[in-house]
């Protein structure tokens, strides 16, 4: 039974008339009690009764082959399974209960168990479970913790091994660390022990049923109109651009928004450990990296699949996070014509997001000197876009910065668009988006091609014109 179904309980109980004798008061508060401790008991041995219930399911499920089968054909075998145990087994519930533990325990093998009402809430973007007895929630950029919880950890496991199952993936002592993928394009990572202490631990990152759009992430005021008019042109152009932030900062969806910028009769090659992207365009090649087999065996790197994609003959790459050594085979592309490049990388600002990308091309085993590896980068890339999640849970672009070459052996890079935080109110960060008064150069390539930039954009407030 439920803890709402328990405190309704206690709440019926515990109304009584105000003017009643102390005698009677003191049997009713006897009855409150006693049906209270009742409740709880029956609770409690209805929790139990379902874990004993869900073991067998999963053992005669694993036996029988069909814990990672088909979710269509699995659930018609589980309803007959719980059918088949509530007809032959006299079991301690009443009608109500075996209603609901048919759907619980079909709920269990077929879907996510507790965590199911949580999916179906479109406001939540994480679930962070830490435990079997703790489970958090992001909603609207902040964090909560969740009125859900499993039997113990073993329940937790299982629904982790069942899930592992499902897209082929296998977790367990040897192995005690899975990412996968769910079938709505949700990321999950999931550890238990020994590497996680305490017990089994999940984490899933949701994403939108409905895309985002440009359109929609301006209202948002993730950035504004002059921002992505000038962000869009330079993608249209055919600009190297390298996106960077923090975990949860929105870099994937900038990076889909940005890409709707792409023309559609472009070839795009897509790399990612866990393929996110959703793209407009109909001539759309993804790949996704693997990672190695139980034998240790078998793994595909991002940079495996960056050096194929270039014998693909693609028109764009778009690599969903650079993480290593694919740094160095990333600049040698945008260098050797390969132009149109869109890339992400985990930094706390455009600075650090060049000397991020400087430590992942030494990753490669390439043994360069610092200096060329500043002259790839600062010739490969034309923008740094840096995204921040603010205090008030709002992802906004922070800068977009240009990269103008190098000067002493350190790349150069000069600010177009900033974010000037003015203060909070309510909780909420008070800022607006502001140009600096700089044209990028690729502004003036792209008027002379034509394409026509209204220089107005750049505008410093106060000023009389962009400096050009």
């Amino acid at each position: 039974m439920r803890e709402e179904d328990v405190r309704a309980v206690r709440s019926l109980f515990s109304r009584r008339p105000a003017s009643a004798p102390r005698s009677v008061q003191k049997s009713a508060a006897d009855a409150q009690g006693g049906a209270a401790a009742g409740v709880e008991k029956r609770a409690d041995d209805y929790v139990e009764l379902k874990a004993q219930l869900h073991g067998r399911m999963i053992a005669d499920l694993q036996e029988d082959g069909l814990l990672g089968a088909d979710p269509s054909q699995l659930e018609s075998v589980v309803e007959d399974w719980v059918a088949d145990v509530l007809a032959t087994e006299t079991l301690p519930l009443n009608e109500n209960e075996r209603q609901r533990l048919a759907h619980e325990l079909t709920e269990e093998a077929t879907g996510l168990g507790p965590l199911g009402p949580l999916l179906a809430d479109p406001a939540i973007t994480d679930i962070l479970v830490n435990g079997h007895d703790q489970v958090f929630v992001e909603r609207f950029g902040r964090l909560e913790e969740a009125d859900v919880r499993f039997a113990d950890d073993d329940h937790l496991r299982r629904m982790i091994e069942r899930l592992a199952l499902t897209v082929g993936r296998r977790i367990d002592q040897s192995s005690p660390m899975v990412d996968m993928r769910l079938a709505d394009g949700s990321r999950v990572n999931a550890t238990i022990p020994p590497v996680s202490i305490d017990g089994p631990t999940l984490s899933i990152r949701r994403f939108g049923r409905n895309r985002l759009r440009s359109t929609d992430v301006i209202k948002l005021r993730m950035f504004s109109e002059p921002m992505w008019t000038v962000l869009s042109a330079a993608v249209r152009g055919r600009r190297n651009i390298l996106l960077s932030g923090g975990t949860g900062a929105g870099k994937s969806t900038l990076l889909g928004i940005m890409a709707e910028a792409i023309p559609g009769d472009e070839r795009i090659v897509t790399i990612e450990d866990t393929a996110e992207l959703v793209l407009d365009q109909e001539h759309v090649v993804r790949l996704e990296t693997r990672p190695p087999n139980v034998e240790g065996s078998g793994r595909i790197s991002a940079r495996d699949l960056l050096v194929n994609c270039l014998r693909m003959r693609p028109s764009r790459i778009i690599v969903g996070e650079v993480r290593s050594g694919e740094a160095l085979d990333m600049l040698q592309a945008m260098n050797t014509g390969h132009e149109g490049g869109l890339c992400t990388v985990h930094a706390n600002s455009t600075r650090d997001a060049l000397a991020r990308l400087e430590t992942m091309v030494l990753m490669a085993g390439a043994d360069l000197p610092s200096r060329a590896i500043r002259e790839q980068i600062s010739s490969a890339l034309d923008l740094v876009v840096h995204v921040r999640r603010y205090e008030d849970g709002v992802r906004r672009i922070a800068s977009i910065s240009e990269v103008t070459g190098i000067e002493s052996g350190t790349p150069l890079l000069q600010d177009i668009f900033v974010f000037r935080v003015t203060g909070q109110a309510r909780g909420r960060v008070k800022g607006q988006f502001e140009a600096t008064g700089i044209v990028p150069r690729f502004v003036h390539d792209e008027r002379e091609a034509g394409r026509e930039i209204p220089l107005e954009l750049f505008a410093a407030p106060g000023s009389t014109g962009p400096n050009t």
